[in-house]
């Protein structure tokens, strides 16, 4: 039986015919720290003052508002030179191939993820993209736990988080901005999707689960002022950006040091309650539960 938690291709059709509509002009979300992606996928630009970091490329068929938004930022596609992915999955590499033909950038990616994209394709989830020759790409550097991306005036800081994909990468960096020096975090992905039983039961990626949990402890304790989500619902994006455009003289509603935890402990209610549901309903009895 398939799982209510997996990727739904019907519940995206509008999307997919229309992305248009879902469309949020770009905006500076702290300091250097921009916002160029679209109202379901999170797509971040960095302005380092040596060349552009973007973390995340969204949708194979938003790509072209993507690199719209970078423009009327005032900035030039062709002057990314690193593109950071949080996981293989199509909803976040959609747009690679045509960044980094229009930059030369480099890609990063996470190593198990690199595995996957040359061992287990089909784990990237391309087939649900809605494109079909959308495809992986080969990445021109392997993202590893402790690792540190340095470029102008920004570092990033890598800490591996593997579950929802085996190369889930979560990211940390400082901004400067009005405040200050303020520490930007993501958590790579913690999406329900690859870790339900029914998707475990077809792949045999049982150790995800226990993968997860340890990735939550391990960042758990990270200091984050403004949480930043790959996907708009993880941090409440196009709310808080309503909330500046009504009070342009209000406080920014990106910074929040409570939010990081308050995030990691949702998503850990939610994955529990999960295994809970499916020990009840007999759907995940094949796989040996995280909490065991």
């Amino acid at each position: 039986m398939i799982s209510k938690y997996e990727f739904n291709i019907k519940a995206r059709e509008d999307f997919y015919r229309h992305p248009e509509k879902y469309r949020i002009p770009p905006f500076r979300i702290y300091g250097n720290l921009y916002f160029v992606g679209n109202k379901s996928v999170g797509s971040h630009l960095i302005d380092t003052g040596e060349g552009l970091i973007l973390i995340d490329t969204t949708y194979p068929s938003t790509a072209a508002m993507l690199v719209q938004s970078i423009w009327e930022l005032g900035f030039n596609p062709g002057d990314i030179r690193c593109i950071l992915h949080t996981h293989g999955h199509f909803d976040h590499f959609g747009g690679t191939a045509l960044l980094k033909e229009l930059s030369g950038a480099k890609t990063y990616l996470g190593e198990g993820d690199a595995v996957m994209f040359r061992e287990r394709p089909q784990l990237a989830l391309t087939e649900a993209s809605g494109c079909q020759y959308f495809e992986p790409f080969v990445p021109d550097r392997i993202m590893k736990d402790g690792d540190v991306i340095v470029l102008g005036n920004t570092s990033i800081r890598i800490v591996s988080t593997p579950g929802h994909s085996d190369g889930t990468i979560s990211f940390f960096t400082e901004i400067e901005g009005d405040r200050g020096r303020l520490i930007a975090g993501m958590h790579g992905g913690a999406g329900l999707n690859t870790m339900c039983g029914s998707f475990v039961e077809r792949y045999g990626n049982s150790h995800c689960r226990g993968d997860f949990l340890n990735g939550l402890e391990k960042v758990y304790d990270e200091r984050v002022d403004i949480m930043l989500g790959n996907h708009t619902g993880h941090n409440r994006t196009v709310e808080k950006r309503q909330f500046m455009e009504a009070h342009p003289e209000g406080p920014n509603p990106f910074v929040d040091r409570w939010e990081w935890r308050r995030y990691l402990d949702f998503v850990r209610n939610r994955f529990e309650a999960m295994v809970r549901e499916e020990e009840e309903t007999d759907v995940g009895d094949c796989i040996v539960c995280a909490k065991r």
